[in-house]
Formats: structure tokens, C-alpha cells, sequence
């Protein structure tokens, strides 16, 4: 009756939340007293799951499955859960796993508590802390189905080193043509570049860096944080940036370690997307910017002369400590 841990990959490789959901799950698992399961799809090289906890993979190896399917991946896990008899299934919070966990859950008539930020504190009751409210507030929230679905939230458990040796074994589930009913045509994607979904650190423009042109102050910092770069939605509605970096309660969501936003005034709706980052900083010309009051570190002044001092001073900083 092991825990279950569905770890997320892409063209073969572990993304980094796959090590985050794979800690949490170990943390359940000693608090029931049993060891941790992992499914993977179309991975190189799953043994590493070993080092964040989990002592066996099911690794599914299927070119039908190369690109994320909600439903069949569900259809999938739900074999994997019955296969190990496993009543508590750990997902990350993704826009992939939340599309999978709500169909999972139906598939297993399971609880499913999305967007945790903490490991329950015991498995009966089985409680845990989730955001709400667009992340102004924290529910405790106890899942009482036989089953039971977790999805943590990005950043928010952390990777906990908890080595053990990973066995590895081939695992084929039966995937119907139903679950293949949605194929992906086209997969388009930014290479070279940190994501939203997975950085450490986002840099976030708005308006206030006047135009598209001088967005390679945004960029320049990225690049010497190895960050993430991402939008206000005035900018992505302006077309100065895609939608795809815009930010925000009606765009991507943003759960980094740190989150620097430059030029932007903080409107309720962005600052809903992005208040579930650890540390914030903001800087704006404005004293009265409504952002700095979610702040954790503010710099009023003008984002030409702060962000060329600060991108110096990083730049020294890294040589002195290489």
C-alpha cells in the first residue's frame, strides 16, 4: 500500500518538480508508515528519483504517450494505483496535473485537494493546507475518500534529499483508443530559456519600461539571475510581449522563490497571480504604487538607472564568488 507520485517529464527528462511532488511523498509515506511508488512516462532515466525518497518506479514506456494526454495518463496512473493498491496519489499543482487531477479523481472517485503547501500533519485525520481566495488566504482542508489526491504547489514543499536505490520497472498500462481521442498536432516552445511554471526566479516587466524596445533591461537581468522573464497583462494587451509571459490572476500564475517585478504597479489582479512567491521585490518611480505594500524589498526610483546598477553589481558579485 505504497504512495503513489506522479513525477512530470518532458522529451525523457525529469522536470524539477518531479523531485519537489517526489520529497512530499516521501514525507507522507513515513507518516503512514509504507514507501513511495513513482510513475513515469518515456523516462531516460528514472533511478534518480531515488535520491528525493522513493524506492520503486513504474515506468511506462509508450510513443503514444510521448506528449502529455490527460486522460490517458489518467487512465494510466489509475491502473498504477490499483496495481499498488495505493490510497494516497501525489501530483504537482501544473496546469498539466490540475487538468489530469480532476479527471483522476473522478476515475478513482478520490478526493483531490489541489494547491498544497505543506505535508499533512498526520494521515488521520488526513489534513492539508492548500491556498484560497487567489492566495490571500489558507484553507485546511481534510480529504476523507478512501483515496486520496494531492496536488503541491510549486516551490512550496521544496526538494528534500532522502536517498535510497530506486528500483526500476517496466510498467504497460492498457490504453484504449477513447483515451486517445485528443491528440497534440504541434508542440511550440521557447527553447534556451527558463519557464514560468518551473524557475526560481521570475523578472516580471510592466508599462513602466516605456516600450517594447527597452525590454532588454528585463532580459539582461534574467539572463545573469538565470531567470524566467515574464509580463504585466497591459503589456502582453499592448503586444510588447506575448500572452504567454503575461502574469497574473487572468494569466500565468507565479509560485518562485523570487519574484522581481519592474515598472509595475500592482494591480489587484496581478498581484493575486503572483503573491504565492516566497520573497517579492519591486521597482517603481511611484511611492505609491499599490505593489509596495506586498512587498517584501522596494526600491523607489527609475527603473533606467536602478536596473543597469543592479545588473553591475550581480555581475560583480558572481565573478567575486565563481
Amino acid at each position: 500500500m505504497s504512495v503513489l507520485v506522479y513525477t512530470e517529464s518532458e522529451k525523457g527528462k525529469l522536470k524539477k518538480n518531479a523531485f519537489e511532488v517526489a520529497s512530499y511523498a516521501y514525507d507522507v509515506a513515513q507518516k503512514m508508515g509504507t514507501s513511495v511508488t513513482a510513475i513515469t512516462f518515456n523516462v531516460e532515466d528514472a533511478s534518480e528519483l531515488g535520491t528525493y525518497g522513493v524506492a520503486k518506479v513504474l515506468n511506462v514506456s509508450n510513443d503514444q504517450l510521448s506528449v502529455f494526454n490527460a486522460k490517458a495518463y489518467s487512465s494510466a496512473i489509475s491502473q498504477a494505483v490499483e496495481a499498488e493498491g495505493a490510497k494516497v496519489v501525489i501530483i504537482s499543482s501544473s496546469a498539466d496535473s490540475k487538468f489530469l487531477g480532476g479527471i483522476l479523481a473522478g476515475t478513482l472517485k478520490a478526493g483531490y485537494a489541489p494547491n498544497v503547501v505543506a505535508a499533512p500533519e498526520s494521515s488521520a485525520p488526513f489534513v492539508v493546507k492548500r491556498t484560497a481566495f487567489s492566495n490571500k488566504g489558507f484553507a485546511h482542508t481534510e480529504i476523507t475518500s478512501e483515496i486520496k489526491i494531492v496536488g503541491v504547489s510549486n516551490n512550496a514543499y521544496g526538494t528534500v534529499e532522502n536517498s535510497t536505490t530506486a528500483s526500476v520497472e517496466a510498467f504497460a498500462p492498457t490504453i484504449a483508443d477513447t483515451d486517445l481521442g485528443v491528440k497534440s498536432v504541434e508542440v511550440d516552445k521557447v527553447v534556451g530559456k527558463a519557464t514560468i511554471a518551473d524557475a526560481d526566479v521570475v523578472v516580471s516587466g510592466g508599462r513602466g519600461l516605456k516600450g517594447p524596445e527597452n525590454w532588454g533591461l528585463i532580459e539582461e537581468l534574467a539572463d545573469v539571475l538565470g531567470a524566467a522573464t515574464a509580463c504585466s497583462k497591459p503589456v502582453s494587451d499592448l503586444g510588447w510581449r506575448p500572452h504567454s509571459e503575461h502574469v497574473g490572476q487572468t494569466g500565468k500564475p507565479v509560485a518562485s522563490n523570487l519574484y522581481i517585478a519592474i515598472g509595475i504597479s500592482g494591480a489587484i489582479q496581478h498581484l493575486a497571480g503572483v503573491s504565492a512567491s516566497k520573497t517579492k521585490v519591486v521597482i517603481n518611480n511611484d511611492p505609491e504604487a499599490p505593489f509596495f505594500k506586498a512587498a517584501d524589498y522596494g526600491i523607489v526610483g527609475d527603473a533606467f538607472e536602478v536596473v543597469p546598477q543592479l545588473i553591475e553589481k550581480l555581475k560583480e558579485f558572481k565573478a567575486q564568488n565563481a
